[in-house]
């Protein structure tokens, strides 16, 4: 997780109204949450095989499907 450096836009009383960051930092939050995002549906996929829920094609059979 990259160190961030954020900036904060405040009220007149102080109180945290927005966040700022550098570019690079925002890209690398939004990566990282995408990255959980698709682990997270990679888990429950493998959840739902595991009980059986999801059938699942041998690679064999998809590679001879598409002539590879």
């Amino acid at each position: 997780m990259p160190e961030l450096h954020p900036q904060f836009l405040t009220s007149p009383d102080g109180e945290r109204l927005s966040v700022v960051l550098p570019i690079a930092e925002y890209e690398a939050l939004i990566e990282r949450l995408e990255d959980l995002e698709d682990l997270q549906e990679a888990r429950e996929a493998l959840a739902q095989i595991e009980q059986g829920d999801e059938d699942t094609i041998p690679w064999e059979a998809v590679k001879a499907e598409h002539g590879l």
